[in-house]
């Protein structure tokens, strides 16, 4: 076959291929790079985020201070109170201490995830970007290929409705197309 110097055709799919590089998974990528005590904080973060956590602390409050409301109001259960009520010492020094303790830590584990998030960030334009040139090379393609097929009708003397009516009969007529713009309706 016979194919004139300026088709390029096959030399945009082999440079693509040349090009083209499979998509790296950046979440696999980041975990392994994270440090024991970066994960550590990271998975805090996650827990202490949770409904769970909330409801596991909203519960350990509610039976501490019934507990030792009960036990110091209430002489007749024979109770003795470990933290007595009005003051709840004890449980104001162990809740400060864990607050301590959490807020540096969470703020280190969502330092961690914030580096995570940009990294997908990243990895998602490039791949819009490559798509976007991917989509370039096949468009100029089909301006290629129906130039070509626009030069084959004109050498064949056909007239181009005689050709388009044999290819919408046979293909059926083509989809319509909106210009709305995209998003929910509004029905």
């Amino acid at each position: 076959m016979n194919t004139p110097p300026d088709y390029h055709g096959p030399q945009i799919l082999a440079a693509w291929r040349r090009h083209h590089t499979k998509p790296v998974n950046v979440n696999k990528e980041f975990k392994d790079q994270l440090s024991p005590l970066d994960r550590l904080a990271a998975s805090i973060t996650d827990k202490v985020g949770t409904m769970g956590f909330f409801f596991m602390i909203f519960v350990w409050t509610i039976l501490w201070c019934g507990y030792n409301i009960i036990a110091t109001e209430i002489p007749g259960f024979h109770l003795h109170p470990f933290d007595p009520f009005p003051a709840f010492v004890a449980y104001l020094l162990i809740s400060n201490v864990i607050q301590i303790l959490l807020m540096p830590l969470i703020m280190v584990g969502q330092s961690v995830q914030g580096k995570h998030s940009e990294l997908r960030a990243e990895n998602d334009f490039e791949i819009n970007q490559k798509a976007e040139h991917e989509v370039e090379a096949i468009l100029y393609q089909l301006q290629f290929q129906q130039q070509l097929i626009m030069e084959l009708i004109e050498a064949q003397n056909l007239s181009i409705e005689e050709v388009l009516k044999k290819v919408t009969d046979h293909v059926g007529p083509p989809p319509s197309v909106h210009n709305e713009e995209v998003g929910p309706s509004k029905s």
